[in-house]
């Protein structure tokens, strides 16, 4: 055999050895006429991101199912024979001859296909792509015939699309599985609509709306709030030439994935990842007054109200028996005609009617726009068929011309909703003042009278206590001054008097101390009566006077909360100031959190009713009470403290409770970070999933967890006046502020020694004087 016939057969054997290993699988993302898959084997995206092959679901391992999944099995993304699986492991996927894929069962039937009928080259491939596509295209001319993200499973992935065309119609929708064994089309189904003002509706049966978004503004879906959160971003809605409407959503950072499922009860759950790591798990909230229509036609939902459901002002309930027993479907209807309806039917016009101003609301359906920017009031008065209208910065005008259908009020966010009424219904709610004199003359002398009433009291009450004034005697001063300053929640507080404190800690005995710090000691001690306290007695060197001592008293009297020690009284006697707490046998917050075994304990439900009591604390006082390790810069290095200062305490104990560990005793081995530091750090890597507690990590609380911390590092920022104050501090963790601003850098991110921080501070005292600042002392107990 010459040299040439030699080489000529290695190469035919190598053609044939190819093609058979091609034929059955190929580690790489492509298929061909010649390259196929059968149910062992898979094809991965050029990433590894992304593989394809034959899958079995939960319970149900004798069906077969060509799928997609990013990472794992576990996480499939798409299915493409849902309604008709395969019975056995003999199943493959192939380009047919007529240049479809298709998958075959083991007797070359075909189970499933692409189903596209343009004739193509014999060029075809079929790639998975590093977004998780599947697409089939010419080889030649590169066009895509066929692509996976135009035929959705159940889940929405990052670059698919949910499409509306203007002009036929026609929709890219997801829909929900029957169950987690059951891949197989079910009756929940999500797609776009409305396609001059875009919104996602969630649908039963395909024909009932269950839930929908509200419009879009080029920013955010004006009527969903849960879609704004910081966990749901890069959104985008776009215009194609041939009038198609495009829904899509990504991630800025290329190591973030995310997806999106509609399951078998009509929720949507969200599953996340960071540089492959799975790191969030969650289900969008929706609440009964999401419902689509659940008020009926002009009927509003409120979730916190009673009943749910009300009617708009000028309306009342159409079917006032059904309303009774709330079923609210069939709505209100108006109870007096608009002026267009007045001369329509041959009545006296009128004055003309007006518009009623509802906040914060959750848009109607079928909302029409006007291509006007403002003026929309106007314009609705102008036209018979307007009954109401919103404006949106982002949108313009939006009008209404049917019955009004899925209203809500929320407690934030929306849009201010602006209704059509008849003059007369407006006068009766309060809204157009008639201008009667007779009512005019009412006030003025309800006015006049009123003011010779006070008058006359003040004067009575000076008399009386000039009288009391002689007969006071010297002893009884700290005893008025008390009852001057105590406000009505503290009319039932006790006075201890300092002899049966003594006898109740043996004289502050030194083996009755439970602990110390810069206010002073705290004993244990037991009453006659054997009741068990905790006597927290002021330090004369604490400088803390009278009137600020009460300012204590009265904010820890209004932390009543049932996570917190509870106040019994206090003893105010010469120089000494106590505070009488109910004795804790379980010690404090920080034994429980700090500690390995006892954090347990502390499950999220907990730790975020503790959260809650402590932002509420509104009192302010006029020391600074604590350690270091909750001291805002500010304060600490250069002696200023302001109700900021109370806000960057607040957020240390908030990290300290999400996280589980101690901020002034943290230490990161890579780097000289406190808690704060590297609370940061991680939020800038997109991993600060890693920063919460494992102990409550896996308790299905992510969402509101995360949320905390959010808001913890909003709290701990550098610069006082980018800190919220502690109202809206309480508004952000009771989701009434929907979307959280992004933080800025933080303090104190690198560790300094206590030497450094406390000549920083003993300098800085002697320069700075801040005593007419207010600072509200927030401490953990």
């Amino acid at each position: 055999m010459s040299f040439r016939s030699y080489t000529n057969l290695v190469n035919a054997l190598f053609i044939i050895v190819s093609s058979f290993c091609f034929g059955f699988g190929s580690a790489d993302s492509t298929i061909t006429r010649t390259r196929f898959i059968r149910d062992s084997e898979t094809i991965t995206s050029n990433d590894g991101a992304f593989k394809l092959g034959f899958i079995s679901f939960v319970n149900s391992s004798t069906n077969r199912y060509l799928g997609i999944w990013y990472l794992n099995q576990s996480d499939v993304v798409w299915v493409a024979n849902r309604e008709q699986p395969l019975k056995d492991s003999a199943g493959s996927l192939k380009i047919s001859e007529d240049g479809n894929l298709v998958v075959l069962d083991g007797n070359n039937q075909t189970i499933w296909s692409s189903n596209i009928t343009k004739t193509a080259s014999s060029n075809l491939t079929a790639q998975l792509q590093d977004i998780g596509n599947l697409v089939l295209q010419d080889g030649i001319t590169g066009e895509i015939l066929w692509q996976s993200f135009d035929h959705p499973w159940s889940t929405v992935i990052p670059k698919m699309r949910l499409t509306i065309n203007r002009i036929t119609g026609k929709r890219i929708t997801v829909t929900s599985s029957k169950s987690l064994s059951d891949p197989s089309p079910w009756i929940f189904s999500v797609s776009l609509e409305r396609p001059s003002t875009p919104e996602v509706f969630l649908w039963v049966n395909g024909t009932r709306p269950y839930w929908r978004t509200g419009p879009w503004n080029g920013r955010v879906f004006i009527g969903a709030p849960q879609m704004s959160t910081g966990y749901l971003y890069g959104w985008s809605i776009g215009n194609g030439d041939d009038g198609t409407v495009s829904l899509t959503y990504s991630f800025l950072d290329p190591a973030a994935f995310g997806t999106l499922s509609l399951n078998s009860e009509g929720k949507i759950d969200m599953v996340r990842w960071y540089n492959r790591t799975k790191v969030l798990k969650m289900a969008i909230p929706i609440s009964d007054c999401d419902a689509y229509g659940l008020c009926g036609p002009f009927g509003s939902c409120n979730g916190e109200s009673t009943p749910i459901c009300s009617c708009l002002s000028g309306y009342d309930p159409r079917n006032l028996e059904e309303w009774n027993r709330q079923n609210w479907t069939s709505g209100c209807v108006r109870k007096t005609l608009l002026q267009c309806e007045r001369v329509k039917n041959g009545s006296e016009a009128g004055e003309k009617d007006g518009f009623l101003k509802l906040e914060t609301m959750k848009v109607p359906d079928f909302a029409e726009r006007t291509g006007a920017e403002d003026h929309c009031d106007t314009q609705c008065l102008e036209n018979c068929s307007c009954i109401a209208y919103a404006y949106d910065p982002y949108i313009g005008c939006m009008y209404w011309s049917r019955g009004l259908i899925d209203l809500q009020k929320f407690s934030s966010g929306g849009v201010d909703l602006y209704i059509r009424l008849a003059h007369s219904e407006l006068v009766s709610v309060g809204h157009v003042d008639k201008g009667s004199n007779k009512k005019k003359l009412v006030i003025a002398i309800a006015l006049t009278v009123g003011t010779i009433a006070l008058a006359f009291c003040v004067c009575l009450l000076w008399k009386c206590s000039a009288k009391n004034r002689g007969k006071e005697q010297p002893e009884s001063h700290t005893q008025r001054m008390i009852e001057d300053q105590k406000p009505t929640k503290l009319d039932e507080l006790p006075l201890f008097d300092f002899e049966v404190l003594a006898a109740a800690t043996n004289d502050f005995h030194l083996a009755n101390t439970l602990g110390k710090g810069g206010f002073g000691q705290v004993y244990k001690g037991e009453l006659g009566d054997g009741q068990e306290i905790a006597v927290k007695r002021l330090s004369r060197a604490s400088g803390q006077g009278l009137e600020e001592f009460m300012n204590e008293v009265k904010v820890i009297s209004k932390l009543q909360h049932r996570n917190l020690v509870r106040l019994l009284g206090c003893c105010i006697e010469g120089d000494e100031k106590m505070l009488i707490y109910e004795f804790m046998p379980n010690k404090s917050l920080d034994a429980f959190l700090f500690d390995p075994q006892q954090k347990k304990l502390l499950d999220w439900r907990t730790r975020f009713s503790i959260i809650e009591g402590v932002a509420r604390d509104e009192v302010n006082t006029r020391r600074i009470v604590g350690t270091y390790g909750y001291m805002s810069p500010e304060y600490a290095m250069e002696g200023l403290f302001s109700e900021k200062s109370d806000v960057y305490s607040f957020g240390i104990l908030l990290l300290e409770i999400v996280s589980g560990k101690r901020n002034n005793k943290f230490y990161n081995n890579a780097q000289t970070l406190n808690l704060t530091g590297y609370a940061w750090r991680l939020w800038n890597q997109d991993k600060i999933f890693s920063l919460i507690d494992p102990e409550i990590s896996d308790q299905g609380f992510e969402h509101q967890i995360l949320r905390c911390i959010h808001i913890g590092l909003l709290c701990v920022q550098e610069v006082a006046r980018e800190r919220p104050s502690m109202t809206t501090v309480v508004s952000m963790l009771n989701s009434e502020i929907i979307n959280l601003p992004p933080p800025s850098h933080v303090a104190f991110i690198n560790r300094q020694s206590s030497s450094s921080l406390e000549c920083s501070t003993s300098e800085s005292h002697g320069k700075y004087s801040a005593n007419n600042v207010t600072l509200t002392d927030i401490q953990g107990r």
